[in-house]
Parts: structure tokens; sequence; C-alpha cells
């Protein structure tokens, strides 16, 4: 029986550099009359689906699986390896790309290798002592359902104080205020205009989480080949995911499109229209170890050896020196503002914190809608102006309303939205003046939004408000006064 039948009928050898042996190997004996090896390999293989194989040598052939998300580095998380197709020894020296259109077409490098020692051999499960280059330990992989087999490591990670990637974290909060007094001890970054997100990167795949830790994946797939750019690198990066417009500047309107598509055929087709960047700015957690305690200053600098930079994920620069000059900066390019961070600071999970403070050019102010008006002119039969309020320790304090800032398809969009969570009673406490109160339609106050403005008056309430758009990736209770 020929071993390598499989491997051969798959490939075509005129089309694929992939070694072909010319000399059958049979599933009991040798190739090439050479010994039994202990050799293994792993090979990085960036197919239509990023993997890793791993590949055993045994009775002359090497014994291969495919395994998603690479080799488990911690003896608590298993992972899935689909057992595949004997491959010929020659194998575990290829390196190369196969061609498109050919089986597993894609970039193969190798990843790891090494010999092992055989514990046990069944033809449900292995169980096999690594010793590679960059992986050494116990490993079983034992059979789930047909191909599908599990892969464990069943000795405590290589890392004594191994620590497994969070599953969920919430973000680090700027305080509103102005620049230091002193520029020393100080980093300045740019102010983004745009929606946080905390990307979660574990066996090259991507997690994009919001402030209000919700998966906002599917709305971005451009940003999914960070993920395959990351490889085995296991990290948890804080960003922010930016549109930019014409003129590269951040445009929060143009992001409006981006922020609630749930539709993955719909979220690429505005993938090629409107593309986002993510912007990361910090690192929070890198193969294995948290660094939440870590300064500033030094994750920042392992953030800089990750070499993020590509079509759709940039890491900005962050200034030392002059905050003064980090503004004109930031003023002459259009940008919101600047973010002042400590450079000894800690990073203080869901934490709004003074050792990161943010200087705006101009005023925003997130408000929880509780109400809308009707329309009039032009405008007649949808909404007029938006009622908006703040929470407090009373409930939802008024703040004003807005009428101004939004496009028809904002406004299409926000019709249906408010329709769906009408009331009949006001959320705001005390109750709206009469003024303004009058044919108001009330909505629980469940969605939050951001507007522009003037000033503040004397009766708390924002001039000149402009619409800019919903926030989904804040909650009700996020909101505070930014000032």
């Amino acid at each position: 029986m020929d071993a390598l039948s499989e491997y051969r009928r798959k490939r075509d050898p005129k089309s694929t550099d992939e070694p072909m042996p010319r000399t059958k190997a049979t599933a009991k004996g040798t190739a090439k009359g050479k010994p039994d090896g202990n050799s293994f390999v792993v090979q990085e293989h960036h197919a239509s689906s990023l993997h890793w194989d791993f590949r055993l040598e045994r009775d002359g052939v090497l014994v291969s699986w495919a395994v998603p998300k690479g080799l488990p580095p911690d003896p608590k998380v298993n992972h899935l390896a689909v057992h595949v197709e004997d491959h010929p020894l020659e194998y575990a020296t290829f390196e190369g790309t196969i061609g498109e259109g050919q089986y597993g077409a894609g970039a193969v490098t190798i990843w790891d290798r090494g010999s092992y020692e055989t514990e046990k051999w069944t033809d449900r499960e292995v169980k096999v002592v690594l010793h590679g280059e960059r992986v050494q330990g116990r490993f079983v992989l034992f059979q789930t359902r047909g191909k599908n087999w599990m892969m464990h490591r069943m000795d405590a990670p290589a890392t004594p104080d191994w620590q497994a990637l969070p599953t969920q974290l919430t973000p680090m909060l700027a305080t509103a205020g102005s620049l230091p007094h002193t520029s020393k001890g100080w980093a300045f970054e740019m102010k983004w205009d745009g929606v946080r997100a905390l990307a979660r990167v574990d066996g090259g795949r991507i997690a994009l989480i919001s402030r209000n830790d919700k998966d906002m994946t599917v709305s971005y797939p451009e940003l999914r080949a960070l993920g395959d750019r990351l490889g085995s690198t296991q990290a948890l990066l804080d960003g922010e995911i930016v549109s930019f417009d014409a003129d590269g500047r951040p445009s929060f309107a143009q992001l409006q499109r981006r922020m609630h598509v749930a539709s993955s055929s719909a979220a690429a087709r505005l993938a090629r229209t409107d593309p986002v960047v993510l912007l990361v700015f910090d690192l929070l957690h890198l193969d294995g170890r948290s660094l939440l305690d870590v300064p500033y200053r030094e994750r920042r600098e392992l953030l800089a050896g990750l070499d993020l930079s590509g079509d759709s994920w940039q890491t900005p620069p962050a200034f030392d020196g002059s905050g003064s000059a980090a503004m004109q900066a930031s003023k002459a390019n259009g940008l919101e503002g600047v973010v002042a961070k400590r450079l000894e600071s800690r990073y203080t999970p869901g934490k709004r914190s003074r050792d990161w403070v943010k200087v705006k050019n101009f005023r925003t102010q997130e408000v929880v809608i509780g109400g809308w008006t009707q329309g009039k002119g032009r405008r007649a039969g949808s909404i007029g102006a938006l009622l908006l309020g703040l929470p407090d320790q009373d409930g939802l304090r008024y703040i004003g309303q807005v009428g101004t800032g939004f496009t028809e398809q904002m406004l299409d969009d926000l019709a249906g939205r408010l329709r769906r969570i009408e009331r009949k009673t006001s959320p705001f406490a005390p109750d709206v003046p009469r003024a303004d109160a009058k044919d108001a339609t009330w909505v629980s106050p469940k969605l939050v939004g951001e507007v522009a403005y003037a000033e503040w008056t004397g009766t708390e309430r924002l001039r000149h408000p402009s619409w800019r758009g919903l926030r989904p990736d804040k909650a009700p209770g996020d909101v505070v006064r930014e000032d």
C-alpha cells in the first residue's frame, strides 16, 4: 500500500514546487532505505486560512496534522488538530509559496524543527516529547471525531509565570483637561477621532472588542489580516479604528457607515469602498506576559518591536518633549487634539486616570438620547431634534436638544432605532422644560451619541450643539461630562 498516494493525488508536480519523491513510501518500512527517524517539523502555512502543519517522522513518511491555532502553549487550553494526508520526508525542509489555484495555495515557512520521543502511538492517540528550537515538552494528540483531533500540552507552560490572554478587559480611559505644566516625564499622542477597540490576537486570529465589550470583528473584515501578520504571536492591543477622508483626515461621519454593520457581506463591500485603519497605541499582553503593570514607556517599546505597519493598521508615534508643539501639530493636521501620557504610568483597566489627559482642539460631548421631536419643512415626518441628557445620581439630566449635523442616512437610521425603544413617559429627571417637551416622543435612554458644541451655558445646557453620530461602542453608564 502506497502511504503517499493521497499526497500524490492532491498535487500536480508540474504546478507546484513541493517535493514529489519518485520512490514510493509504504505504510510499513522506510523511504530510500533510510532507518526510521525521530524528527519533527512545524510549518507555518499562510493558506486561505492561517494554520500550522505539525509533522512527525514515522514509518518513512511525515504523519501530519493541520493545527489552526498552533501548538498550545498552555495546558489549560486544547487546540484543534485536523489529521491530513501523510507527507514525504523531503517535505520537512520545504519552504516556499504554493501557487494560486493549487491545493494548499499560500506561503509555507518552517516555524520549528527538532527531534521527538514516542511515549504512545495508537490509531486514536499519539503521545510525544518534543525537543525543538522553539518548543519543548510533552504533548498528546487524541482523536475526537473522524479527522478531527485535539492537541494538548501535558507539561506546565515553558514560561514558568505564563499568563493566559485575557478574554475580557475594559480599556483605560483618559481624563479631559489641559496640557501638563511640564513636558518632562510625559509623552504625547495624537487623539484620533474614531472608535476605541481592543484587538485580541491568538493563533493568527483576531477579535475586535469595543469599549462596552461588544464584538465588532464582523464589521471590519480588512483588520482580520492583522492576525495573519502576527502569526503565532499572542497579543492584546489597544487602539482606535479610524476612517480617513480624501484629505487624509479622520472622519467620524464617514466611520458611521461602518459602525453598525452586522452583515459580513455588507461589511466586505464597505471595506472596499470605505476602508478603515486600526491605529494601535498600546500593548497590554504579549506571549503569556501581562503588561498592565509595566510602565507605559516600556509597553511602547515592546509595541514598536512588533513592527505593525500595513495598509489597514499602523502604530502612530508618541512624542517626547513639548506638549505645546504636539498640540500645534494636531491643529495643523485637523486632528481632535492630543493625549498626554505619563511615561511611568501603569495601565488601569476601566478607570479614568489622570495619568492619561486628553486635550481637545474642539469641544465634543457624549450624550444619551431621551426623546425626539417632529421635524418641520423639508424634515416634516422625520426627526426634528434629539433631546439629550447626561446620567447623574438622580437619573438622566436634560442638557438640551440637537437639530443640526444630520445626514439623511443618519436620520433614517435614527428613526428606525428610536421607534424600537419608544416609551410613554419622560426618562429625564427633573422633567424637560415645557417648550422643549412639546410634542416630544420619549424613548428609553439606551442610545449613546456624540455632539460638538460651543460651550456650556449657565443653566447647564449645551450651546450650539451639532450631531456627530451614534456611539454603539459606549453604554449610557459610561457617559460623563467631559470638562
